[in-house]
């Protein structure tokens, strides 16, 4: 029996992705497609609005109820109400959305007791890889001679919202673990004076149409570490949402996140 999803942002750009990708899926039944009360894709055939072919599932407010599993590719205060609607209806739920704060984490938290729940700042396998190896390299030069200093730099479209990236402040949160650094310096303008050792800063680029890239720099004297990782379209993040999903279902209530998703 193929998994039935139902998809929470569904016209929007990444909700597209996930909508022509599960379709062709033979494991995904596409089951709904939700929006928000305001959307004029609303009675729309989801298929159609993806750029593929009909599937005969019209985007609606509300319809969630025959899935096993929800993702929600939406905005903050949207993530926050789908949620509430998983939690009352009990379905899992894989949550790709960033830029929320910090109560309304908490109201996530809160959720994970009750039902199972994917969060992660970013759903693509490569970014989550990168993420293991800046670990690594975080414990390994955390006592280099010298000093090492770790800038984080992302890129993304013009449309983004939210800034630095989820992704951005999560590499960020890795290497201050790993290095026990405190200090989150967001961006550098005037005389701020020579870099302090506990800083991990952070640059957020916004241009054109680029789909999210991460650098990620160790710098020593004498010697430097980047770790790069770059999307050229969003299918990658698209994937790893299904693939979430698909390791979702069936799993004791509790917060996860893709590093139990690929086993990182």
């Amino acid at each position: 029996m193929p998994i039935k999803l139902a998809i929470h942002g569904a016209a929007g750009r990444m909700g597209r992705r996930v909508v022509a990708l599960a379709s062709q899926d033979k494991q995904i039944q596409i089951v709904a497609a939700l929006e928000s009360a305001g959307s004029h894709f609303l009675g729309h055939d989801a298929g159609l609005v993806a750029g593929g072919e009909k599937l005969g599932v019209s985007l609606s407010v509300v319809g969630e109820s025959a899935a096993d599993v929800v993702i929600d590719f939406s905005v903050p205060d949207a993530g926050i109400a789908i949620v509430d609607h998983c939690l009352q209806s009990k379905k899992p739920l894989v949550i790709a959305t960033t830029g929320f704060e910090p109560d309304q984490k908490e109201f996530i938290a809160a959720a994970a007791e009750q039902i199972p729940i994917v969060f992660a700042p970013s759903m693509s396998t490569a970014v989550n890889l990168v993420m293991k190896l800046t670990e690594i390299a975080g414990k390994v030069l955390k006592d280099y001679p010298s000093g090492v200093d770790v800038e984080i730099i992302e890129r993304h479209h013009r449309f983004k919202e939210d800034a630095p990236s989820g992704t951005a402040l999560k590499f960020g949160e890795i290497v201050a673990e790993a290095m026990g650094l405190t200090d989150h310096v967001h961006g550098r303008e005037g005389r701020t004076g020579k870099r302090t050792p506990q800083e991990i800063g952070y640059h957020a680029v916004r241009t054109g149409d680029n789909p999210g890239e991460h650098t990620i720099v160790f710098g020593m004297l004498g010697e430097t570490i980047e770790l790069r990782v770059a999307a050229s379209n969003r299918d990658c993040y698209a994937q790893g949402a299904i693939l979430a999903a698909k390791w979702l279902v069936g799993r004791p209530a509790g917060m996860y996140g893709m590093k139990e998703v690929l086993g990182l």
